[in-house]
């Protein structure tokens, strides 16, 4: 991200402090709910003010690069946030391990869904190495397993504070309320996106997998308070 904003930069430190490995879990959990109730608040206040001066936040678009181990996990979690956060995305098969998702939002959303997905990849990963599979189990299951639980309640926590962010939410300057505001923005940026991918198809994803590591990432991912099948180059929107 480009900007300089003083309650993206809070935000940030705040993350930053709950991925530090010397912070204990109870720490941790007390930074990240203060940051998602902070990043939450953010975007609700960015889309409101600019339902009066649409200047102030317009809809754009960004393409964030994933690679690495657990490519598919990461675009899941990536997914998942991206639809939480009122953006929309689609994924570009690149071939040997290597995915860039081209996403569309207004941009106080899509800056959101960046600081937060580069947290959470933290967060996960790193949780995710201190879980121990059980007796006989294979670590892989264990940890694939241990993924889908963090990924599938981070989802749901995302979504309940950005609700209970909307109700609170004062009518904006044209009386509006949140939910009718940001339910315009939606419309905005699936507009856009139909018109850059008018072919596009969802990705159907599911992230439910047999393994014991599955509590312990639901269990990981409720601390923090608070993704697609390889086929060549088929493109796949990132939607549930």
């Amino acid at each position: 991200m480009t900007k300089n904003n003083p309650q993206l930069d809070k935000i940030r430190a705040l993350l930053a402090k709950a991925e530090d490995p010397a912070t204990t879990p109870e720490e941790a959990e007390t930074y990240f709910a203060k940051a998602a109730e902070l990043m939450a608040k953010y975007g609700i206040e960015q889309a409101m003010l600019a339902d009066t001066d649409p200047q102030l936040d317009k809809p754009g678009d960004r393409v964030i690069v994933v690679d690495g181990t657990y490519v598919n996990d990461r675009v899941y979690l990536l997914g998942y946030i991206v639809e939480a956060l009122n953006c929309h995305g689609i994924s570009l098969d690149k071939g040997r391990g290597r995915t860039e998702i081209h996403l569309f939002g207004y941009e106080s959303d899509l800056d959101r869904v960046e600081l937060l997905f580069t947290s959470l990849l933290l967060q996960m990963f790193n949780g995710m190495r201190h879980g121990r599979p059980a007796w006989g189990e294979k670590l892989i299951t264990y940890r694939k397993s241990w993924i889908a639980g963090f990924i599938l309640t981070i989802d749901k926590r995302l979504k309940e504070i950005e609700a209970r962010a909307r109700q609170e939410a004062p009518a904006s300057a044209s009386g509006r309320s949140a939910d009718l505001v940001v339910a315009d923005r939606k419309s905005v940026v699936m507009a856009r996106f139909s018109a850059a991918y008018p072919d596009a198809r969802s990705n159907g994803r599911t992230t439910h997998r047999k393994g014991t590591g599955f509590k312990a990432g639901e269990d990981a991912a409720r601390r923090a308070d608070l993704g697609q099948t390889r086929v060549g180059q088929k493109r796949r929107a990132l939607t549930s």
